[in-house]
């Protein structure tokens, strides 16, 4: 949605948080959005809302973003400006996050665009009200130890007592068949948090499983990686599941949320 030209750099321009449906205005006070030239408001579209904010086009221009994305700081500290205003309107009624920096030249133009939207963003308002987005995330026990290395030392070391190679291999073996049975029963009972969870929820995904990451210190196993959509007023039923899930599987389970359902308004 977003707008560019090569006259845009010199002019104001409208950025579009969100597209709600009745917000409180009263939601933004105190807000900063993204910038600082006027406060975040709502802009009317008929039967939605979208809150947007005046802003210098030429901080938002592609050369712009180009320098940002290799300011990991400032493209955090914009990204969580936008989140920032998307969860204060989400909080007060059904909200569709639009992608960071979804800019127009003008509020009539970003009136025009939107409203031409309508019918799309009144599904994805219907899909996601009164519900909210939480994180699954299974990991694998620790794997059983390998001792294969730790063998009875024979009385004359420079003799390798016979058989030891084989018993060596052995050992080696039976440490690489424990690991994968108890791979393939983490993975199986990941299935089984899956399924469950999936009973109480709207709609799910699954997330390619993160890999260990030894820079950051993470080195256990992901089996599971989803996020899911679920009512309000099932939210407790989630908490109080994923708890039994944990001593029922023995396995490590993180439940995150409740987030705005940025995985769940499709594209808009």
């Amino acid at each position: 949605m977003t707008e560019r030209g090569p006259e845009y750099s010199d002019a104001h321009a409208t950025y579009v948080f969100a597209v709600s449906r009745n917000p409180d205005p009263s939601a933004f006070v105190g807000l900063p959005g993204v910038a600082d030239e006027a406060p975040v408001s709502v802009l009317p579209l008929e039967t939605l809302t979208a809150i947007v904010q005046k802003v210098r086009a030429c901080d938002f221009t592609d050369e712009a973003w180009q320098a940002r994305l290799s300011d990991q700081r400032e493209l955090e500290r914009y990204a969580r400006a936008h989140h920032d205003v998307v969860t204060a309107a989400a909080a007060c009624c059904p909200t569709v996050p639009l992608p960071l920096a979804t800019l127009y030249h003008d509020e009539q133009r970003a009136r025009d665009a939107l409203t031409n939207e309508a019918d799309r963003f009144h599904a994805a308002l219907m899909r996601i009200a009164h519900h909210a987005e939480w994180g699954v995330k299974v990991y694998a026990p620790p794997c059983p130890p390998d001792d294969s290395s730790r063998s009875a030392a024979p009385a004359d070391r420079s003799r390798p007592a016979p058989g030891a190679g084989l018993a060596y291999l052995e050992r080696k073996r039976g440490v690489q068949e424990r690991r994968d049975q108890s791979q393939d029963e983490a993975l199986q009972a990941a299935e089984t948090v899956d399924s469950e969870v999936r009973l109480l929820a709207t709609a799910f995904r699954r997330l390619r499983p993160h890999a260990p990451h030894q820079l950051s210190g993470e080195r256990r196993i992901q089996v599971l990686n989803a996020t899911y959509l679920v009512a309000e007023h099932r939210a407790g039923e989630l908490a109080l599941l994923t708890q039994s899930l944990r001593e029922r599987a023995g396995l490590e389970i993180e439940l995150s949320g409740p987030w705005v359902p940025y995985s769940f308004i499709g594209e808009v």
